[in-house]
């Protein structure tokens, strides 16, 4: 993604707002014309309300433009999360968005388990494990609420379907980075400027 005379999340977060509204029947404008978000891309959207988490969908792997799937993504988030019910139109005002973008995966060679440990930068590195059917991923903000690598990890297990304590060699683990936009952190900036 080039830089641009605006910041990427200015572009991004509007954008994901609108698809939501439209999905719920209320159509917002959002600057699309950016070059970049027809380039392949990889995100996730978390919403969050009063500081809890209310929905995250997202894509491990670009196969569409950045466009298509921040607005898929967006929409899922609010309406197809399987651990909440459906955002309400009433609720789109009390949520806060989040972005984060992809980088590409990158598979962690390992003998055993305490060898990912080691392998693993808490705060830096998503995490997607992988098993037959199973399969899970942590965002790097998870770390924030599980910062010892060992918990992340059975916590990730736990999430995939499997038991903390599971190990068997062919296991899968891939890491990844992201780069996030929130739309707190914009009013932040705003408030600062006044």
């Amino acid at each position: 993604m080039p830089e641009t005379a605006k910041n990427p999340g200015q572009i991004l977060l509007p954008i994901a707002r609108g698809a939501i509204s439209s999905a719920l029947g209320n159509t917002v404008a959002a600057d699309e014309d950016a070059a970049w978000l027809q380039e392949p891309g990889a995100c996730f959207v978390t919403l969050t309300q009063s500081r809890q988490l209310r929905g995250c969908i997202g894509t491990l792997t670009a196969h569409r433009p950045l466009l298509a799937d921040l607005k898929a993504n967006a929409q899922a988030a609010a309406l197809r999360d399987p651990r909440f019910p459906p955002l309400a139109a009433s609720e789109l005002n009390h949520i806060e968005i989040e972005v984060s973008l992809l980088s590409a995966m990158q598979a962690l060679h390992f003998s055993c388990e305490a060898d990912v440990l080691t392998q693993l930068q808490p705060g830096v590195d998503g995490v997607m494990l992988e098993f037959g059917q199973y399969r899970s991923t942590f965002l790097p903000q998870v770390w924030e609420q599980l910062p010892v690598a060992a918990e992340f990890i059975a916590q990730l297990k736990q999430k995939a379907g499997l038991p903390p304590d599971f190990w068997v060699q062919q296991i899968r683990i891939s890491r990844y980075t992201v780069r996030k936009w929130s739309e707190k952190d914009f009013h932040a900036d705003l408030h600062n400027m006044k």
